[in-house]
């Protein structure tokens, strides 16, 4: 046999073609892997798909579901999509999203029912500023002692599950409800006042969340910042190349604060929304059961940082987790959803070496020093 060499050689450019074909070839690679631990564990791919395709998308109230499902999922993934376009791994938009809560149920509980246009305004506005504090601590160890922010950002995920415990379950804090003998002995964070219970929003026959129509407006606004200021120019400069950018004169660390509070602030009003659409009052279990912002960043990896695609992604994968919940059962495996998410991540993440490489096979003669014809993947 011919000795074969393998090498990769950075892409000068990336083509656009790439850039559809790999997520969608991720996502191939990935439920052909999810098939192959069905087939093994003793399931029907087939029938176990078709199930969580009707689940998602074409039952009675599927649709509806699934967009609950997606309106976290858009957050955090536009929240890890922003920071990662410049090269900055905010791994932290879980961490985010709960602080976001806490803020936002703090100013809805102190506002009372003040009047609903002005709860939203505040909760949103008390959100954001929550998520953009927490992530601007692993922004300034970044930025002024070059710390790693994938270890700072995940590791403050901890602590802020950890606080979110403390305010409800280990302390006598604002948040949580007293006023029964039943609430002092088994902990609850305090109702939201009616003024802070976001609307529905009818379509037709279609119920929509408030926060899913404010996540699409803060993902046109992403867009507009990213591709038509020089906020974003600069950004994209920075991420593709920090030497460059520093020779002319841009202000690295300043941008690395300013994405990563940006990053922050679209988790934090994640987290505003979970309060105004849904809970309701503040429930450190359910939040930090639900995982979103690690599924943030499978999303925001599968979109390219594309903040249009972030959309598609999180209703895909929203549908996906909201199969998961409608199919649980002794006949549905249990974890299939957790398994297809980790698989469309890794798949994901294998991909992007073909996007920023070229796969070069080099043939050499036996027993020659020269190099054959080359032949490149």
């Amino acid at each position: 046999m011919i000795p074969v060499e393998v090498r990769f050689e950075r892409r000068l450019a990336q083509p656009r073609r790439l850039s559809v074909a790999v997520p969608i070839a991720s996502l191939a690679v990935a439920f052909l892997a999810g098939a192959a631990v069905l087939g093994a564990t003793g399931h029907d791919p087939v029938a176990t798909y078709r199930k969580l395709v009707d689940s998602a998308f074409f039952a009675s109230g599927a649709i509806e579901q699934t967009l609950i499902a997606m309106t976290p999922l858009l957050f955090t993934g536009l929240a890890a999509a922003v920071a990662f376009r410049i090269q900055l791994f905010n791994i932290g938009a879980e961490g985010q999203l709960l602080l976001g809560t806490v803020g936002a149920s703090g100013i809805a509980l102190v506002l009372g029912n003040s009047g609903q246009a002005f709860q939203i305004v505040a909760m949103v506005a008390a959100g954001a500023l929550f998520g953009l504090l927490w992530s601007l601590i692993p922004a300034l160890l970044r930025a002024y002692a070059k710390t790693n922010e994938i270890i700072t950002s995940l590791m403050l995920n901890y602590v802020a599950s950890l606080f979110l415990t403390y305010l409800i379950f280990d302390s006598l804090s604002y948040w949580r409800d007293t006023s029964t003998p039943d609430a002092q002995v088994f902990p609850s964070g305090k109702i939201l006042p009616d003024d802070s219970f976001w609307p529905v929003i009818e379509l037709g026959s279609l119920s929509v969340p408030f926060g899913l129509v404010l996540g699409l407006v803060v993902v046109t606004l992403a867009w507009v910042l990213y591709s038509r200021t020089r906020f974003g120019f600069e950004a994209r400069v920075i991420g593709d190349s920090p030497r460059a950018a520093r020779y002319a004169g841009m202000r690295t660390r300043r941008k690395i604060l300013a994405v990563m509070g940006l990053s922050g602030a679209i988790a934090g009003i994640g987290g505003a929304s979970q309060m105004g659409d849904f809970r309701h009052q503040l429930d450190p279990r359910g939040l930090d059961q639900s995982g979103y912002g690690y599924a943030g960043i499978v999303i925001a990896a599968l979109a390219r940082y594309n903040p249009f695609a972030v959309v598609l992604v999180a209703f895909l994968l929203g549908g996906l987790q909201n199969a998961g919940f409608a199919l649980q059962g002794s006949d549905f495996p249990a974890g299939l959803v957790g398994i297809l998410q980790g698989l469309i991540l890794f798949s994901t993440l294998g991909g992007e070496l073909f996007v920023r490489y070229r796969v070069r096979l080099a043939r050499r003669l036996r027993g020659a020093g020269s190099r054959g014809a080359e032949a490149s993947g």
